[in-house]
């Protein structure tokens, strides 16, 4: 698969597969970016209601220990893991609310969506925003 990078001073294209998306430098892009792969989705998934060590996740997944090491690490730096040490050991934990950025951006996106459609569905029956609604029946 080929991907095409585009960099201005503030937000990063990336085309892939004939779509343009916007990948802003914030905490809800690299969230975003963290999720896309499935194997840290399944690790999310994996450590949600307990801790594990890293051992015990890597054995979970069909991939080497430094795969699984650098999905770990890409977690952490999005905030989305707690590492927590004993001893020798690194347990890991889902940090929930890592991914209140995310809710935000997604709560935001819907509202919007939602009154687009809205006045999409007045312009067709002719309603403004000033006009009330009639009651049904």
């Amino acid at each position: 698969m080929l991907t095409l990078v585009v960099c201005d001073i503030s937000i990063c294209w990336q085309k892939r597969k004939g779509a343009l998306i916007a990948m802003g430098d914030d905490a809800t892009g690299t969230v975003l970016r963290a999720l896309a792969d499935p194997h840290r989705r399944a690790i999310l998934r994996l450590v949600a209601h307990r801790e594990l060590p890293a051992s015990e996740i890597a054995q979970a997944f069909d991939v080497t220990r430094t795969a699984v090491s650098q999905h770990l690490t890409v977690l952490k730096k999005a905030g989305l893991l707690i590492e927590r040490r004993e001893g020798t050991r690194r347990l890991y934990q889902t940090y929930p609310a890592g991914l209140d950025g995310l809710r935000t951006y997604l709560d935001d996106l819907w509202a919007s969506a939602l009154d687009s459609a809205r006045r999409q569905v007045e312009a067709e029956r002719g309603l403004s925003e000033s006009d009330q609604a009639q009651p049904a029946g």
